[in-house]
């Protein structure tokens, strides 16, 4: 009687608990990205004639804007701003203020593969929230900016080694429209 009641029970768990949920979560719905997108002009070249300024869509002007932006890493199991990482933040600010600011500004908190799924898509919302307050402090509205967290689904390196899971344990930079 016993072995069929913890056999239920083990069971009910099982069926219960279910799998981990991989889809990212987000704080707010971003609008969708327009892959058709009028054309900027690039700033023309002090030594350059008028004549070759080269247009760029506003989608590629978005992707070289976004390379600008520096990642913000994190130590293991933690979401607070590293001081080696102070600087970077001050840069996305500036960026954010300056050529970006026509854009809306996602955070992407990432972690490494390390704890439950769950854990970590907290953890990496955790991340984006303490980038975005520190955003805000440098002078970014905050209406500028969305979170979402991946967890530990979207790794920059697979490698089973202690460097390869720190350049795991970041917020990236990406541009909306």
């Amino acid at each position: 009687m016993k072995s069929i009641v913890l056999a239920s029970a083990v069971t009910a768990l099982l069926v219960l608990s279910g799998c981990g949920d991989k889809e990212p979560q987000v704080e707010a719905t971003d609008a969708a990205v327009a892959t058709q997108a009028a054309p900027v002009q690039a700033a023309p070249s002090v030594k350059a004639p008028v004549s070759s300024v080269v247009a760029e869509t506003e989608a590629e002007y978005m992707a070289r804007i976004e390379k600008e932006m520096k990642s913000i890493y994190f130590d293991f199991d933690k979401f607070n701003i590293r001081a080696d990482m102070t600087s970077n933040v001050s840069a996305d600010a500036s960026v954010a203020n300056t050529k970006a600011s026509k854009f809306l500004v996602k955070l992407e908190g990432n972690c490494d593969e390390w704890g439950s799924d769950e854990y970590n898509f907290a953890l990496g919302l955790k991340r984006a929230e303490a980038v975005k307050k520190a955003l805000v402090a440098e002078g970014v509205n905050a209406s500028r900016v969305s979170m979402v967290s991946f967890g530990e689904s979207s790794p920059v390196c697979t490698d089973k080694t202690k460097e390869c899971w720190a350049q795991n344990r970041r917020v990236d930079f990406k541009l909306l429209p």
